[in-house]
């Protein structure tokens, strides 16, 4: 797998730009000059003013990376992201708030995100007693750590909302190296903060997966759930994107193979191999793609060392992974993150 695949999938990946609405408001009472920063994303103001227009992954990165470099805030997606929720997600976040229990409407926002957002997906991790549910990017871009950040908030608040006001997360995981300065984090979250971990999740009780909803007019969870069907078929199949998250929320558990992934979708092995291949490519090439694609994040943007990163992808030996990491890239783990590693 080389990197123009990686990169021509970038390019196609595209979000709806409401999680994103209070940047300006946020770079001004930073201090920077917002004209001049948006200038630098190759953005305007004007797609700022409506929550559904749709803008390119790789722009919201630029946007980031430029903010950053001009007011200095290294936790600016965590600012720009906290007032972001349901309501950020249009219809999906409104079939969302219609479901009969937490668990349910989590699992829908995992199934549907992809109406809203192409590049990135969130990840529901049941493993009892404990729920993860994470943000996992899946494309090239620039200030990963801080789009991780700011859809980590918001995934905060769609779980503060659906759960009430006595729900406490467990932990905070956050796929990127410490920062210097903690107090922002803690201020939001008020919970206990694990950096270098293998992706940003919040961490909780699987007991509030139970939790029933308010109860919904059928009529209109009718409504919202034809007109989700009508966007699935409009913006097409997304298949391999689905199979994607479904490995990268298992790479950790070394239990990924054809039989397992294909229960996950109620069909034979056969059939999931059939429909892969319709998209010209295979189970294998997608693991071997989401492994590349997490090993780089982790090596670029926490302090894990390279065994601690090869026993989270499911490597039973260090030398495997260096091995592979090798076929991936053309070089070594250590030697790729001194070139593309964050700032320490």
């Amino acid at each position: 797998m080389g990197s123009g695949r990686a990169l021509r999938r970038s390019r196609d990946s595209t979000l709806a730009i409401g999680p994103l609405l209070a940047a300006p408001e946020v770079l001004e009472r930073l201090g920077a000059d917002v004209a001049t920063v948006l200038a630098e994303a190759r953005m305007t103001r004007e797609q700022f003013e409506s929550p559904d227009n749709v803008i390119s992954y790789d722009a919201m990165g630029r946007l980031f990376a430029r903010g950053v470099a001009h007011t200095g805030c290294e936790h600016l997606g965590l600012l720009v992201g906290q007032p972001g929720g349901l309501h950020s997600l249009g219809l999906v976040g409104l079939l969302v708030r219609c479901s009969r229990d937490v668990g349910t409407a989590l699992r829908s926002l995992e199934r549907h995100f992809h109406l809203r957002v192409r590049g990135a997906a969130l990840v529901l991790d049941v493993d009892r007693p404990t729920t993860r549910m994470g943000h996992v990017v899946h494309d090239r871009v620039e200030a990963t750590e801080q789009i991780n950040d700011g859809a980590l908030a918001e995934v905060f608040n769609v779980l503060r909302v659906l759960c009430g006001a006595k729900w406490r997360p467990m932990e905070i995981q956050l796929g990127r190296r410490r920062p210097a300065d903690l107090r922002p984090f803690r201020r939001f979250f008020d919970a206990p903060l694990r950096f270098d971990a293998d992706m940003h999740a919040v961490v909780f009780n699987s007991r509030w997966l139970s939790r029933e909803l308010p109860v919904v007019d059928p009529e209109l969870q009718r409504l919202l759930s034809r007109e989700i069907a009508r966007l699935e078929q409009t913006y097409g199949d997304n298949f391999p994107d689905q199979i994607r998250t479904v490995l990268r929320s298992s790479l950790s558990t070394g239990t990924v193979s054809a039989e397992s992934v294909s229960g996950l979708f109620s069909m034979h092995p056969r059939t999931l191999a059939r429909r892969l291949e319709g998209f010209g490519t295979g189970l294998r090439e997608l693991l071997e793609e989401t492994r590349h694609d997490a090993a780089r994040e982790m090596l670029a943007h926490t302090s894990l060392d390279v065994g601690q990163i090869a026993e989270s992808l499911g490597y039973a030996r260090t030398s495997v992974f260096t091995r592979a990491f090798g076929r991936w890239s053309g070089t070594t783990p250590a030697a790729w993150r001194r070139t593309h590693g964050s700032a320490r």
